[in-house]
């Protein structure tokens, strides 16, 4: 199951298909992932600097990072402010990657502010997608650490310690996300409160400075409630005086 794609805010798809490019792009992550369309998106702007001939189209690992290395170039030549995430997450086709470097490079060449489509910071993954489907349909530890770490990160950085730290952090994910699944249905994994849970629950309804006198029947505990009533009963039985009974001659 493919996670789909976020959509583009619509001044920035106004403003990309206003700049008439070779091809109409439609998965952003593949389209935009060796650098070909965004040399024509800058040839429009700079065309005696940049030129779309100079960039192979192709889908080739050695044929992206080359496209890429004279972008990086060019956009550090003119003070392009590009994260380098965004370009990394471009080549990989991370989720949501492409769409964000749309965002920056129609900010900075219009000279317009984009407002983000998430109010956090992207990081990449495919969590978002899983949150939203349920929980019998969401992925397992070594399905997301096949979806989220793509061979193209291991082949451009081989290292071991590099690629053990991501799968590190992915799998803290997933358990973060498991846990939260088991703390809002905690009946769909038959998990019972402890007695400290109870004892924490039942203290939320009575203060430590109120009295129990002063506290409602219904915030009251069964044991308590009947122990009240006890006492009570043998207060009423204390007080009552029995009429006393004349002896027959």
């Amino acid at each position: 199951m493919s996670v789909r794609q976020p959509e583009l805010p619509r001044p920035v798809l106004r403003w990309l298909l206003s700049l008439g490019l070779s091809v109409i792009p439609r998965n952003y992550r593949r389209d935009f992932s060796n650098g070909y369309l965004v040399a024509e998106i800058l040839s429009r702007r700079f065309p005696a600097h940049v030129q779309p001939i100079c960039y192979r189209n192709g889908c080739s690992l050695p044929t992206k990072l080359d496209n890429w290395a004279r972008l990086r170039r060019f956009l550090a030549k003119q003070e392009l402010d590009i994260a380098h995430e965004l370009i990394e997450g471009t080549i990989h086709c991370k989720p949501g990657a492409a769409e964000e470097l749309l965002r920056e490079l129609c900010a900075a060449l219009t000279c317009g502010r984009i407002e983000n489509l998430q109010d956090t910071q992207v990081d990449f993954t495919d969590r978002c997608y899983q949150t939203k489907l349920s929980v019998a349909a969401r992925a397992t530890a070594s399905t997301a650490i096949k979806s989220n770490i793509r061979l193209t990160e291991m082949l451009v950085k081989p290292c071991i310690c590099v690629n053990r730290q991501k799968a590190v952090a992915i799998v803290n994910m997933q358990t973060g996300m498991r846990m939260r699944e088991r703390e809002e249905n905690p009946r769909r994994f038959n998990i019972k409160p402890s007695f400290g849970q109870r004892v924490v629950h039942h203290l939320d309804c009575i203060t430590p400075s109120t009295n129990t006198t002063r506290i409602p029947k219904k915030h009251l505990s069964p044991h308590t409630h009947q122990k009240a009533e006890t006492e009570h009963a043998h207060s009423k039985e204390l007080e009552v005086k029995q009429p006393t009974i004349p002896l027959s001659q």
